[in-house]
């Protein structure tokens, strides 16, 4: 497999939901890894690569997807690098592990939101849901798809009114995009940082179990 990666595997041998959590700038494979057994009480496969760009921090090295240009949009090659790099991990991994085709659910927090949304946007019939927390959708990235395609995508943008990294106005954008989009969308603010709180992640537990495990099905 071409990159770094995290693991947590549930009791059974599956095949088992799964959630590819992508982690943010400066982070690593272990970042989002303890959040997998709050997740619709541990029932989900969690499976965490690890950005291949190195991050200076003055101290551990941190990891990302592509380079941060200054609030300007991702250069176009950097950018398309790490998405390929992404989906051929993904195509390694569903080789490798047990994980269920039909339950494979694109979530990403920060910087690996972006991932998620290119991941998911451009293959919605390849995921059963995109998660983007405390993220943000850029315009360059959206226009490549089209209106029509991903109704049947649920969809849960999560941000923070008082995040300082990435203001909320720029969720409140995305989520815009997303509904001319016409993906099935939910949409939450909270009190909260640029951060995952106990609100937060109680709601996408609960979005995780209705919209994955237990789905409503409409004929």
């Amino acid at each position: 497999m071409n990159l770094i990666h995290a693991l947590y595997e549930p009791e059974g041998t599956g095949p088992h939901p799964t959630i590819l959590a992508l982690h943010g700038w400066g982070a690593n494979a272990l970042d989002l890894l303890g959040l997998a057994p709050y997740l619709a009480g541990g029932q989900f496969l969690v499976l965490c690569p690890q950005g291949p760009i190195e991050v200076p921090l003055g101290g551990p090295t941190g990891y990302g997807w592509f380079p941060i240009t200054m609030g300007a949009p991702p250069d176009p090659g950097a950018f398309a690098a790490g998405v390929d790099g992404l989906r051929a991990f993904l195509s390694s991994a569903q080789q490798r592990f047990p994980i269920d085709p039909q339950k494979l659910i694109a979530l990403g927090f920060s910087q690996g939101g972006v991932m998620a949304y290119a991941l998911a946007l451009s293959e919605p019939q390849r995921f059963a849901g995109l998660a983007a927390l405390s993220s943000w959708l850029p315009a360059a990235l959206a226009q490549q798809f089209s209106a029509g395609s991903h109704e049947r995508l649920p969809t849960l943008v999560q941000h923070g009114s008082q995040d300082p990294m990435i203001e909320v106005v720029r969720a409140r954008e995305s989520v815009e995009t997303l509904r001319k989009l016409g993906v099935a969308l939910t949409y939450r603010e909270y009190e909260m940082g640029h951060e995952i709180n106990a609100h937060s992640l109680r709601d996408l537990s609960q979005w995780l179990q209705e919209k994955v495990l237990s789905p409503i099905m409409l004929a």
